[in-house]
This record gives C-alpha cells, structure tokens and sequence, in this order.
C-alpha cells in the first residue's frame, strides 16, 4: 500500500478543467463505499445504486445474479471547491477498496463487485485514464490494477441499502468489512476527514 506522502503526491491537479460535480464509483459492496465517502470532507450527498446496467435489472435481486452486468456503485456528489476529484480518487484507490482485485472484493465475489468508475464527462474521463496510468508506474501497483473505465447510467438502490453503514454501525458485514475503512481514511487523509 502506498504511504501517505506518496498518496499526496498522487493527488493530481487538473488547473483550468472544470470538473462534474457528481462521479459514480464501484468497488464492492455499496455499504461501505457509501460509508467512506460520506466521510469525505466536501462531499455532499452520496447514494447507493447499481451503474453498468439497465433500468430493468436494476434490483438488488438481479444484479446478485451476475447475469445483469451493473456493478454495485455509489454517486458521489460533491464541491469541486472543497475537494477535488484528484482527492476522491485518492481515496477511492487507496482506502475504499482494493483496485487490484479482480471482479471482487473480499468477501464478496462475481462482477457486480468489480473495480470500476463511471466518468460523467469526458473531462473527468481523461482526468481519471491518466490517474490511473500514474498509479500503475508506481512500485506499491506495478500495473495491477483492475479498474476499469465504463459508461453507462445510475441507477439508485432500494431505499434499504441506503445510508446503511451509518443506520446499522454494529451490522456483523459492516464491523467486519467496513469500520476499518473509516479509521483509515482518518490515518491517511486526516485533512479530507470530517466525523
């Protein structure tokens, strides 16, 4: 894993480009993606959803299938003012999930829990193709990581799933999995932390 310093380092600036203020993450189970970000200082709202899919196999039902092709994804909103993506990048890579894994994240399994990002401009596109080539020339990935670029629409999960982590902190999923996930971006982005 990289060290901080070098995490801040990675944080790219993108001068003079205008970023979206929303971008759509998938790494995992929705739970804790959702749990970290709402963490993140600049960020707004973010909701539990499934993207890479259509309209129709939208439900928590369909996507467990495997046979749908969304992937469990989160849309984040936020003020490019207070955050910039190059942050929420930051924190995407090196604390929400693990880039390097293959449609999965431990322990869950199969391509709904895929390592991919939603892009919602092409501006955001290009800003996120080349944080990903940075990262891959650094020793801590040597080109391991998965993540892929897609495209396709957000769709919001059953209202259940929403704001899970913060409605079911002592969920046996959520302690296991996902607390961690909140002491880390605290010890790794104490700047970007908000309680």
């Amino acid at each position: 894993m990289l060290k901080p310093t070098l995490a801040a380092a990675l944080l790219l600036a993108a001068p003079g480009i205008a970023h979206a203020d929303t971008i759509v993450l998938a790494g995992g189970c929705f739970w804790g993606m959702e749990g970290t970000f709402e963490h993140v200082k600049g960020v707004t709202n973010v909701v539990s959803g499934y993207a890479g899919g259509s309209a129709g196999d939208a439900t928590y039902d369909r996507v467990s299938s495997e046979n749908t092709g969304h992937a469990e994804a989160i849309r984040v909103t936020y003020d490019p003012k207070q955050v910039s993506l190059g942050d929420l990048l930051g924190v995407y890579f090196l604390v929400a999930h693990d880039p390097t894994q293959l449609n999965r994240q431990t322990p869950d399994e199969g391509p709904s829990y895929r390592s991919a990002i939603f892009p919602q401009s092409a501006q955001q596109r290009t800003f996120v193709d080349a944080y990903i080539k940075t990262l891959n020339a650094k020793p801590a990935f040597g080109g391991r990581i998965v993540t892929r670029i897609e495209s396709g629409p957000f769709y919001p999960a059953e209202a259940y799933h929403q704001d899970f982590m913060r409605k079911n902190p002592d969920h046996p999923y959520i302690q296991r999995w996902d607390v961690q996930k909140i002491r880390k971006l605290k010890v790794t982005y104490p700047a970007l932390f908000k309680g």
